[in-house]
């Protein structure tokens, strides 16, 4: 596997598809046109056949690719940049495809079209940077090439990065979701044996190879706030366990989710802010994934809520956390987004809370695709034939969890899991559990809670990388497997 010297920059014209009436892509509709994206529907469902409308829903906007083959969660209907600027799509006019780039940050989102001379394939990828350019790759034969497109007078203008070649036609390279920083873009390389992670934007002389993993890697979540530790779910001896790779230390590799010996433990989504980590496992039922959460570098369990259990036929994925909540990972807002029989919907919940409230997406939404604001605001891109680019905002009507006496909270159902404990009942720091969990798989929004006790330790525990004054210190997560475990009462629920 190589990289390929880019070529001179180029200017694309020819493809008009998708443009504004007036010819011009470089400038935001008028404000006039009133607000959009607000979103006045907002409630809680107790039922998942209450779903009727979203028997409409055919992903239009959405792009290409749809569900993702193996472990792989849904694609997203775009890409929004980690700070909400900009986000990315492949876009549809008819039977072509062409990037579409989304401003967030103004007073009412806008979109511009990037077309190039010719329609671009389905299962290409887009990918928004803080600096108004989009990243594309394309696949030629062999070669995965990679260009920055941004708006220039009528027509798009186009900056070869350069391609990486992959010898074994097998090997698939895909682009890993938006560094915290938005200068730089990088991808995956899946082999039959072994995962590289390039870096594709961003270098200085084209693609450039950070790391090399044995075995086949899934994943990719992004632990810190400066794009450096990049969370993995490497495939070992059958099993799947969550890796982080140290980006600025030759691709270091060291142990961050392993619940059990026997279990597939699968890393979603975090937070740098709150340390809050999302995770998929089948440690607390053999057989069977299960929604949880930790914190990282923590003294607390990964817990598995019973409400996060999905009904059978369902995928519950979450695809965006509340961030500012320093050191409260407990409170912290995380978004779902639910994937049934009858479509696609939305889903709130946070760790203090006992169930998820449902909300009915906004028509057209893009599925997958949102963000959070500091204050709590969730904000979900969609587009429509009367709105072409929009984004409803959704103030979450959080309900607060009643009292709990001693007999109640003993009689909740969950499963709390760290390393290195039998499986038991009981209650812990976090909540309560048993491992007795309902055997249908059925969800209920009246499920059970986990605890709101407040966390006491530091999310990220921080310790210097290298030495010298130069080299910056990073907050390094504490492997959950290997998280200190005192200070819990003796019938913690716990599996591994």
């Amino acid at each position: 596997m190589t990289a390929c010297t880019p070529p001179s920059p180029t200017t694309g014209h020819g493809n008009d598809a998708g443009r504004e009436k007036d010819g011009t892509n470089a400038d935001p509709p008028s404000a006039d046109r009133g607000d959009h994206g607000e979103s006045g529907e907002s409630g809680e469902y107790d039922a998942y056949d209450r779903y009727d409308r979203y028997d409409r829903y055919d992903g239009r906007g959405g792009g290409p690719g749809g569900g993702a083959g193996g472990d792989e969660p849904p694609a997203p209907g775009c890409v929004i940049t980690a700070d909400g600027t900009y986000a990315a799509r492949l876009a549809l006019d008819g039977e072509s495809w062409f990037p579409e780039r989304w401003t967030l940050d103004g007073h009412e989102p806008y979109a511009v079209p990037l077309p190039g001379n010719q329609p671009e394939e389905p299962g290409t990828e887009v990918l928004p940077m803080t600096d108004g350019r989009v990243l594309i790759h394309r696949v030629a034969a062999h070669l995965h090439l990679f260009s920055l497109l941004y708006p220039t007078g009528p027509g798009t203008g186009e900056l070869p990065l350069g391609a990486v070649e992959c010898a074994d036609p097998t090997t698939r390279m895909r682009l890993l979701p938006p560094s915290p920083c938005g200068e730089r873009a990088y991808a995956l390389a899946l082999s039959r044996t072994a995962t590289a992670v390039w870096l594709v934007a961003g270098g200085t002389f084209g693609p450039e190879l950070l790391a090399q993993l044995p075995g086949r890697c899934s994943g990719g979540v992004w632990l810190d706030a400066t794009g450096r530790l990049l969370a993995l779910d490497q495939e070992s001896g059958g099993r799947t366990k969550s890796v982080a790779v140290d980006l600025e230390q030759g691709g270091a590799v060291s142990p961050l989710l392993q619940i059990a010996d026997d279990s597939n433990d699968r890393v979603l989504l975090a937070d740098p802010d709150s340390g809050l980590l999302l995770i998929r496992s089948d440690a607390p039922s053999p057989g069977h994934d299960r929604l949880g959460w930790g914190v990282l570098g923590s003294t607390l369990p990964v817990r598995f809520p019973e409400c996060l259990r999905a009904p059978e036929g369902h995928r519950i994925t979450p695809f965006a956390i509340q961030p500012g909540q320093i050191l409260t990972p407990e409170s912290c807002a995380v978004a779902l987004r639910v994937d049934g029989p009858r479509g696609s919907w939305v889903g709130v919940w946070r760790p203090s809370a006992r169930r998820i409230l449902h909300l009915p997406a906004p028509d057209g939404w893009l599925a997958g695709a949102g963000l959070w604001s500091r204050e709590g605001v969730l904000q979900l891109p969609y587009a429509t034939g009367v709105v072409p680019c929009g984004v409803a905002r959704v103030g979450v009507p959080w309900v607060e969890e009643p009292e709990e006496g001693p007999e109640e909270s003993r009689s909740r159902e969950g499963a709390g899991v760290a390393a290195g404990k039998g499986v038991g009942e009981g209650t812990g720091p976090l909540g309560a559990g048993t491992s007795g969990a309902d055997p249908s798989g059925a969800m209920s929004v009246d499920a059970p809670p986990v605890d709101t006790q407040s966390v006491g330790a530091p999310p990220v525990g921080a310790e210097p990388v290298g030495a010298g004054p130069s080299v910056p210190v990073v907050a390094r997560p504490v492997p959950l497997q290997q998280a200190p475990l005192e200070g819990r009462v003796p019938e913690e629920v716990t599996v591994g």
